[in-house]
């Protein structure tokens, strides 16, 4: 992967957690009605499926590098992890301080308690969509909806990547029956991206005239926005509504309810980053500040929700207080990844050294 095409998936990155963020800052309850149009175009669900193909890219370029099933899972674990973990643990806490102060902030819509137990069984374990196990929400950690299919998708990538034979559709098969039929309705998208990776390892961009490289840039982007003013996500989402025979498809497929729309989102995705790839064919320069916000996109959607939940009940009615809930929320992201996601190849060389340790005390043990 040139550094080129390596820098504009950290802007698009940077762009999808940005986006996500001020989709759930624009909630009424938050910030009355004064930027509803984001809620209205469902920016924030259609930043995701953003999210789901540079995964899908990502995944697969790291299941070549690592080359071992486990050194993959152990790279998958302990990146989901090292974050999720301490995510959670934040969100008990802001949620504990928030709903004790102001409960009426704290809406079931928006918030279902939990045993502590089952919370973090549930979040570390990324079942919180899973079929067979019942969707629920974690906390007021709404967003955390799609750790859920990620973690699924990773590992049902991982089980095609490297098993083979009987064994591989066995596993594969039980684990779409774990999982259901939810978070394999999204997973278009996601391999979506792993195509975009399979295309790039095969020197496709080399093959493309550049003028097609950049017709193919602006295209995607051009093709969701014509979509959007038409109405498309709308449509189709009547139309999944009525072959469900239901008012509102959400109440079957959960998150998935605009599927088909999100499979486009994501051929329009792939189809810009491809026509990224050809023009960005040199290593290109090093932009560090873009970088450094990029390497915190992880941290900041996992913990802005319920920092804004907590913002939310103390910052009174000021001159700005939209302001400080946003860049209060972001201000938080930021802190937590500098403590656990920028040092995760520390962290990586930790466990590592833990379970040497503790092998050769087995050893002297026997």
């Amino acid at each position: 992967m040139t550094r080129g095409v390596s820098i504009w998936l950290d802007v698009l990155r940077a762009l999808a957690t940005l986006v996500v963020v001020l989709s759930h800052w624009a909630y009424p309850r938050f910030t009355d009605s004064k930027y509803i149009f984001l809620r209205d175009w469902n920016v924030g669900s259609d930043a995701v499926i953003v999210f789901f193909v540079i995964s899908g890219c990502v995944i697969a370029y790291a299941a070549d590098r690592d080359a071992e099933p486990g050194r993959f899972a152990f790279n998958r674990l302990t990146r989901l992890w090292s974050v999720m973990l301490p995510a959670l643990v934040l969100t008990l806490i802001f949620d504990a301080i928030g709903s004790r102060h102001d409960p009426a902030a704290y809406p079931p819509m928006f918030f279902q308690p939990l045993p502590i137990d089952e919370f973090l069984l549930r979040g570390l374990s990324f079942s919180n969509e899973w079929g067979l196990f019942g969707r629920l929400r974690l906390g007021s950690n709404g967003p955390l909806w799609s750790l859920s299919y990620e973690a699924a998708y990773y590992f049902l990538f991982g089980v095609a990547f490297f098993l083979r034979g009987s064994i591989r559709l066995s596993v594969l098969a039980l684990g779409m029956m774990v999982f259901g039929l939810d978070i394999l309705l999204l997973m278009p998208a996601w391999l979506f991206g792993v195509g975009f990776w399979h295309w790039l390892k095969s020197e496709g961009p080399v093959r493309v005239p550049c003028a097609m490289g950049v017709a193919f840039a602006v295209l995607g982007p051009l093709a969701y926005i014509a979509c959007q003013l038409s109405g498309v996500p709308e449509v189709l989402s009547s139309a999944t509504a009525a072959a469900l025979n239901v008012d509102d498809a959400r109440f079957v497929l959960g998150f998935s309810d605009e599927f088909i729309w999100n499979a486009m989102i994501g051929v329009f995705t792939a189809c810009h980053l491809m026509g990224v790839s050809v023009i960005f064919t040199g290593q290109g320069a090093r932009f560090r500040l873009l970088n450094w916000i990029a390497g915190a996109s992880f941290s900041i959607y996992v913990v802005h929700y319920p920092a804004l939940q907590l913002l939310n009940t103390f910052i009174p009615e000021i001159p700005g207080r939209d302001i400080f809930l946003l860049f209060g929320s972001l201000a938080v992201g930021f802190l937590f990844a500098s403590v656990f996601e920028r040092p995760i190849g520390k962290i990586r060389r930790k466990i590592k050294l833990l379970w040497q340790s503790s092998v050769a005390a087995n050893v002297r043990d026997q």
